[in-house]
């Protein structure tokens, strides 16, 4: 009765082995190339922004560039400098009440997005950023 039920249990096992190995052996995925590819702009963008007294805003902000293809990703850190530049010049003329909102914010996020997509369409040739995030925004 022992050597029955021990006989039972390893051919269910051996099965279950046989199985799985020929299920892997059969998988014919094909590589899929991500759909979406993210470049962190780095070091954090910090400048300074508008306020209504006499002292300074200051703003970091760490951005984060989502593209369509990896090729896309190269042209997008050989233009990082231009791209960096952009984001600077919008946020240093923004007011006190647009950095602090949370719409002000979406209201930069866009303005950014649109500014590099037309400075990148100048020297690349077409938009190569489909979103730009800001993942980190400390202001003070």
């Amino acid at each position: 009765m022992m050597k029955s039920l021990l006989l039972a249990i390893s051919i269910v096992l051996t099965n279950g082995l046989i199985s799985n190995w020929a299920y892997a052996a059969d998988d014919n995925t094909t590589t899929v190339e991500p759909a979406f590819v993210y470049y962190t702009l780095n070091p954090d963008i910090t400048t300074n922004y508008v306020t209504l007294g006499k002292q300074l805003g200051y703003l970091r902000v760490q951005v984060d560039l989502m593209v369509a293809t990896p090729s896309q990703l190269e042209l997008v850190k050989h233009h990082e400098p231009l791209i960096r530049d952009a984001i600077i010049q919008i946020i240093g003329q923004q007011p006190e009440i647009k950095v602090k909102s949370l719409a002000g914010r979406e209201e930069i996020r866009k303005q950014c997005l649109h500014k590099v997509n037309d400075l990148l369409v100048a020297e690349a040739g077409n938009k190569l950023v489909t979103e730009l995030l800001f993942t980190k925004y400390l202001y003070q």
